[in-house]
């Protein structure tokens, strides 16, 4: 969404926006669970914030005005910096 590169989806963090009766907030969907409509974003930090200035978000899931990007951010950043692989990927064996 943010860079438009193609991935496979397992390289992928699906999100989704969640209303909260003021606005949306976007939330990391790292199991593909949560319902509604979900869009893919890279586990990087340049992606999302090319993401954040282009306001692909609010486009991609269609929801009116810009939703609140906090608790995405928090877990790019968290999933990129615990690991050097994005979410613990890589070390399972598939």
């Amino acid at each position: 969404m943010g860079c438009r590169k193609r991935a496979s989806a397992v390289d992928l963090l699906r999100i989704v926006a969640v209303g909260d009766g003021v606005g949306y907030n976007l939330r990391p969907d790292p199991a593909r669970t949560l319902p509604g409509r979900g869009a893919h974003l890279h586990f990087d930090s340049a992606c999302f914030a090319l993401a954040q200035r282009r306001r692909a978000f609010g486009r991609a899931l269609r929801v009116p005005g810009v939703p609140d990007t906090g608790a995405l951010a928090e877990h790019i950043d968290a999933s990129t910096t615990t690991s050097g692989h994005p979410a613990g990927r890589g070390s399972q064996a598939r």
